[in-house]
């Protein structure tokens, strides 16, 4: 089995909560809040105003610009208002406010449960149907997929590498999708080889989910093109970079898109969005999310609605636990702690965990003490503590000249610090201010 080269860490991985619990559907909300900014890029302009009628799988608003993604209904009812709302971290953000009334779908959408397998659409059919579909990348990123299925002049891809490591502790939702929708991963993992005109894929698993690599192997083994890449345990794989270098030992190189190395990266979930999008005419209005903890009542795997309150899914999962300390949205390694559980939920929310309150106390910090831990867990490369540093003193250019845009907030180093020193909380911090620095430069032409 292979594994990335450069740095990473082996936490715990405490997916034993909400491990093959079947992925339980959502009920619907009585009124929706749906984000116009879920993605990577610029939000999306809206096409619907107060008072209209939509239906579920309505479009509310097209992308509103090269990068950036459709937004569709994934409820039915009035339109009450386009407002702005607050996320779980106390930003602003531009949404549709929706009373839900019943469940009427836009009628070209499939619901039956029917596996559509064959498919004779052009590249260009397939992007085109999944820029309709809003379709971003679930793993976290959430960057526009037909973005990414269109290679910048001059590159071009040689292998489709599909993530299934699902890396992040506690997490179990890409687990499950595909063990319950194996085969229409299958489908949308040709769909995507297509666009691409390849015909390499490699789904990468780690072995810690053995019934998925011995599912989707099942499901290869009469299909020419796609592997099965069972892989060692090691935080982050489940980086585009890392995937990269454990699948096909190439790195990419510093400031180089993945790209470079012929590769393109897709999450599992976004696979099987991709085949909803192109096979069922079904926009990306919902994901399968993992609720989780110690002190769940009812941990699990949630389908859920774009545009549900994560207070309403969480009811679900037994309610709040009485000893939570706090609530991490996403994973423990890369997740944030959140102020606010009746956000709704969106393209980007992959998990709640509500970590118990002894669990939730940071270590006294103290001095570094120039162990070079987090340098030797930093899978980019990078001196944490260093960029740590220069973050506390308003160093930007020289966060700049030591590669701060390389870093991509795995966590690792402040996992791996002795001396609890916040490095991540810095970096993060002064990488924002860097990457602004950089777009207004560009933007100045200089």
């Amino acid at each position: 089995m292979s594994t990335f080269k450069i740095g990473g860490v082996h936490p715990k991985d405490n997916k034993i909560y909400s491990a093959h619990q079947p992925i339980v559907e959502c009920p619907l909300p009585q009124k929706a809040i749906i984000p116009l900014a879920q993605h990577i890029g610029a939000p999306a302009k809206p096409v619907v105003q107060k008072g209209d009628k939509v239906k579920v799988g309505q479009l509310l608003a097209e992308a509103g610009g090269f990068v950036s993604a459709a937004v569709h209904s994934g409820v039915s009812g009035t339109v009450t208002k386009i407002d702005t709302t607050i996320d779980a971290w106390g930003m602003k953000m531009p949404a549709v406010f929706i009373d839900v009334e019943g469940d009427e779908w836009m009628p070209e959408i499939d619901r039956s449960s029917d596996v559509i397998r064959e498919f004779k659409l052009e590249p260009k059919e397939i992007i085109d149907r999944i820029a309709k579909a809003g379709i971003v990348g679930l793993g976290g990123a959430c960057f526009p997929t037909h973005v990414k299925l269109c290679p910048p002049p001059g590159q071009k891809a040689e292998v489709l590498i599909v993530n299934g490591v699902e890396c992040e502790p506690y997490l179990t939702c890409d687990h499950q999708l595909m063990l319950e929708h194996g085969e229409e991963i299958i489908i949308g993992i040709k769909l995507v080889m297509r666009a691409l005109g390849i015909s390499h894929a490699i789904i990468g698993i780690e072995k810690n989910k053995p019934d998925a690599i011995a599912r989707m192997t099942e499901l290869t083994k009469k299909t020419l093109g796609i592997e099965v890449r069972p892989l060692k345990l090691k935080y982050p794989q489940g980086g585009e970079k890392q995937l990269i270098d454990a699948c096909i030992n190439r790195q990419v190189a510093s400031g180089a898109l993945p790209i470079s190395t012929g590769a393109v990266v897709d999450n599992v979930a976004t696979i099987y969005a991709i085949y909803e999008a192109v096979q069922k005419n079904k926009p990306l209005i919902s994901r399968v999310m993992t609720v989780t903890g110690k002190s769940v009542k009812q941990p699990g795997n949630y389908l859920v609605r774009f545009g549900t309150p994560l207070s309403q899914v969480v009811e679900m999962a037994g309610g709040v636990p009485e000893d939570t300390g706090k609530i991490i949205g996403g994973g423990p390694m890369m997740g944030r702690a959140m102020n606010n559980i009746d956000m709704p939920a969106h393209k980007r929310t992959s998990g709640l965990l509500f970590l118990p309150e002894d669990e939730s106390r940071r270590g006294e910090v103290e001095n570094c003490i120039r162990c070079g831990k987090c340098v030797s867990a930093c899978p980019m490369g990078l001196e944490p503590y260093l960029l740590s540093r220069q973050s506390e003193l308003k160093m930007w250019d020289e966060m700049e000249a030591h590669n701060v845009m390389d870093c991509i907030e795995c966590g690792c180093c402040q996992f791996t610090c002795p001396s609890h020193r916040p490095l991540l909380d810095y970096v993060r911090s002064g990488k924002a201010t860097v990457g602004g620095i950089i777009r207004a430069r560009q933007a100045a032409g200089k």
